[in-house]
């Protein structure tokens, strides 16, 4: 299939293989977070880990995230997005296995800070790769990417007690819970590598530099449009980290079992692989105002805490079916919008990195606020009105995201009237074509 891109020639996309790849990488990006949650019982008794320590399991990966995503336009400019997503997998699955060695809070807070690095940079230079390599999908294949991460922090969910019980019985081997992981980081690198052999090194050469160097992040801190995606992202994600830091705790307050709260964790986490599939698609369907759909998941997310709040005689699995929903659809909706909003893929990717970047470490801070306001109520209730409120603040934001104005928003963002051929990402490209 061909396509045309206002601005580029029209070029062949990539294929099913590729996507296959694309989803096997992006199964790593949350699959190590959301795995010590649901152990956190075993984790306090045998590391002595305290309650604000718990809590940095979650921000420290995710301050992380956003100082890679920061630094990942210029990783991938030096080496290539296709030697840049093949380091961030390695961080991930060396940080993961370290896990199986960890002996105390430490190691086990270094390890989160390292895989969420890899995680960072990972996510810095994919949204440019799906946008080059489907240009006519991009809704359909951000879907898809977005789709897997949450997939993949439902297995973590998931798997990780299941594995961490079936090796150490009732002592529950938390040490294979969370380094199981290692695994498909390095089954997904090297099908990663392997999607082409003959691999240039991906540097850009001294020719292209200097039409590359406007693309800097920094540029994006003269942006309002810039910050507006960076605080919605961030305020959006704060509600899904602290649903992965304390949503099991809530439960187990309430005498579940660790494996039980991880079902309910990956129950949701279900409810936005679905949604992230679903709402990009739909809303392409309808043309390219993405707000109703974005109010529509947003609505979704504050039923969803005022269920929780008011204690509603709703079960946990609906709970967490309409928080998956609202979550993963506006999570996937929101990187569609970052790209949406400049058609060039590397200028778009370089905005979806500064808007990943900033609002990870605003998304970072949530769990903290959470926490703390659990430990002077002495329950969540007054947690889950917080991120209600949230939400509410949301809504009139969404508002101004009219894709009539993407262009005046966005004017001199990178000092380019037209869209630069991208010489990061080609690299990738051609791996599509080759499979």
């Amino acid at each position: 299939m061909t396509a045309a891109v206002r601005g580029h020639p029209r070029r062949a996309e990539g294929g099913v293989a590729f996507a296959f790849v694309i989803v096997l990488v992006a199964l790593n990006l949350r699959a190590f977070l959301t795995s010590s949650s649901p152990l956190l019982e075993p984790i306090r008794q045998a590391t002595g880990i305290g309650f604000h320590a718990v809590a940095l399991l979650t921000v420290l990966p995710m301050f992380a995230m956003g100082a890679m995503s920061l630094c990942g336009a210029a990783v991938g400019q030096r080496i290539g997005a296709r030697g840049g997503i093949a380091l961030g997998l390695g961080a991930i699955g060396f940080a993961c296995a370290s896990r199986y060695v960890a002996g105390g809070a430490a190691a086990l807070l270094w390890s989160a800070a390292l895989a969420g690095a890899g995680v960072g940079l990972v996510q810095a230079l994919m949204p440019g790769v799906v946008k080059q390599a489907y240009p006519a999908r991009i809704g359909v294949m951000t879907g898809l990417y977005s789709a897997a991460i949450m997939g993949g922090g439902g297995l973590g969910a998931m798997a990780s007690p299941w594995v961490a019980h079936a090796l150490g019985g009732a002592q529950a081997d938390w040490h294979a819970g969370l380094a199981m992981w290692a695994v498909l980081a390095a089954v997904a690198l090297l099908s990663w590598l392997g999607l082409r052999r003959e691999v240039p090194d991906g540097k850009t050469s001294a020719a292209n530099t200097a039409p590359r160097q406007n693309l800097s992040w920094l540029r994006c801190f003269r942006s309002p449009r810039a910050w507006l995606l960076a605080v919605c992202f961030g305020l959006i994600n704060g509600g899904y980290t602290s649903l992965v830091a304390w949503l099991p705790h809530f439960y187990a307050q309430q005498g579940w079992t660790a494996q039980e709260g991880g079902s309910v964790l990956a129950l949701m986490t279900a409810a936005q692989v679905v949604a992230a599939l679903a709402m990009p698609a739909l809303a392409r369907s309808f043309g390219r105002d993405l707000r109703p759909w974005l109010a529509l998941t947003l609505v979704a997310q504050l039923a969803g805490f005022a269920a929780l709040m008011f204690a509603l005689p709703v079960s946990a699995a609906g709970v967490a079916i309409v928080l998956g929903f609202g979550l993963g659809g506006a999570f996937a909706l929101c990187m569609v919008l970052a790209l949406d909003h400049l058609p060039d893929p590397a200028q778009a990717g370089a905005l979806a990195g500064f808007m990943q970047g900033f609002g990870f470490m605003i998304a970072a801070l949530a769990p903290f606020v959470t926490g703390w306001v659990r430990e002077q109520t002495g329950g969540f209730t007054h947690a889950w009105a917080y991120l209600a409120a949230v939400v509410v603040v949301l809504l009139p934001l969404m508002l101004r995201f009219d894709p009539r104005r993407y262009a005046v928003v966005t004017a001199g963002l990178f000092d380019s009237p037209r869209a630069v051929p991208s010489t990061a990402v080609p690299s990738v490209l051609d791996n599509a074509r080759k499979v």
